[in-house]
């Protein structure tokens, strides 16, 4: 009997390691996609403040807007939309205006360790 268990042992082993790699390279690849379309979230809310944000000269005016804007999106999707998180997505669209030069191989922390 203990002959069949190793033998069975022996068999599962290798399909298990391919399920195994199949499954971790899927996480990685899903992970990937959503730290891009995060990073492609920030900065777009960024360029979409500064868009705002640029023909209005008084600073009380912005920051009455984006309060105004962190609660209205905040109510809808929860946490991470904070004043403060939306001044932080403004500054990561103005230290890096074009997106192309944004790497998806470095994650939110990363760019925040970088931008502040």
């Amino acid at each position: 009997m203990s002959n069949d268990l190793s033998l069975i042992d022996k068999n599962i082993n290798p399909i298990f390691e391919e399920i195994r790699d199949l499954i971790n390279n899927s996480r990685n690849r899903v992970y990937n996609v959503v730290n891009t379309e995060m990073l492609n979230s920030y900065w777009n809310i960024g360029k979409i403040i500064m868009e705002i944000q640029q023909g209005n000269v008084r600073a009380s005016y912005g920051d009455a807007v984006l309060q105004k804007l962190s609660e209205k999106l905040t109510n809808e999707f929860g946490k991470g939309f904070s004043a403060r998180n939306l001044r932080t997505m403004r500054k990561f669209y103005l230290m890096y205006p074009i997106w192309k030069t944004v790497s998806a191989k470095l994650s939110w922390s990363h760019y925040l360790e970088l931008i502040n």
